[in-house]
């Protein structure tokens, strides 16, 4: 896929989150028509085309999919947003709340690519994946968290050697802590202690990680099951 995306569809799951936007803006800024998978409506959608899904529910997939490629006619690309927490050291973690992030965030991703991949085939598209530095390094409270996002990983390096061949390309982005409402929620203290670890001294912006997919999709074009870290060097 080149570096202009004139003509091409694009599904964005989450695209009403603060990533969510910035990647739905990203593409369009190449010419790439959007379609946002929402969970609940966003009320500032003017540049996209949204439709309400239920990622864990794959007969509603299904149902948008085809609705997306009877009105579009096609699918190129492919950003599995879309994720949760329900944060919880394990002995007072609920089995419910495993169960939801893991169907959400890996379940529900396989769930779009099942239902995509024959489009995405046919127009040697993109899939991304959003993974998390969390997912390899783990974290304390998060093994749900952590656990749907390693899995993520492992979904992005078996597709890209599955579809390869069929010059699918499949990556995945690990951000570390980005400036989002769900990092607004952390205690003051937890957040400059966090920084203090960061090289680069603070969060990184939703508009960053939406570049480095923008550049997946339309730059790299020899890049495929990689998992490529964002996170301003917390991790070295």
């Amino acid at each position: 896929m080149g570096d202009n995306l004139n003509g091409k569809v694009a599904i964005v799951t989450g695209a009403s989150g603060g990533i969510g936007k910035c990647i739905v803006k990203e593409l369009l800024s190449e010419g790439c028509t959007v379609v946002g998978f929402n969970y609940v409506q966003d009320s500032d959608v003017n540049e996209y085309t949204e439709y309400i899904v239920d990622i864990t529910n794959r007969e509603q997939v299904q149902d948008a999919i085809k609705h997306v490629i009877d009105k579009f006619g096609r699918i190129d690309v492919l950003i599995n947003n879309a994720g949760i927490t329900k944060d919880n050291l394990v002995y007072r973690m609920s089995y419910e709340d495993w169960d939801s992030v893991i169907t959400t965030n890996l379940t529900g991703a396989f769930n779009m690519v099942k239902a995509c991949i024959r489009e995405l085939v046919k127009n040697e598209g993109v899939i991304i994946n959003l993974s998390s530095i969390v997912g390899l390094e783990g974290n304390v409270g998060q093994a749900n968290y952590s656990a749907s996002k390693a899995g993520l990983v492992g979904l992005t390096k078996s597709l890209a050697k599955e579809f390869g061949r069929k010059n699918v390309r499949v990556n995945a982005i690990a951000p570390g802590f980005v400036e989002t409402p769900m990092t607004e929620k952390l205690p003051d203290a937890m957040k400059k202690a966090t920084i203090e670890r960061i090289a680069l001294r603070r969060f990184g912006r939703p508009e960053e990680v939406a570049k480095l997919v923008k550049y997946l999709v339309t730059d790299g074009t020899y890049i495929t099951g990689q998992v490529i870290i964002i996170d301003g060097g917390i991790e070295i």
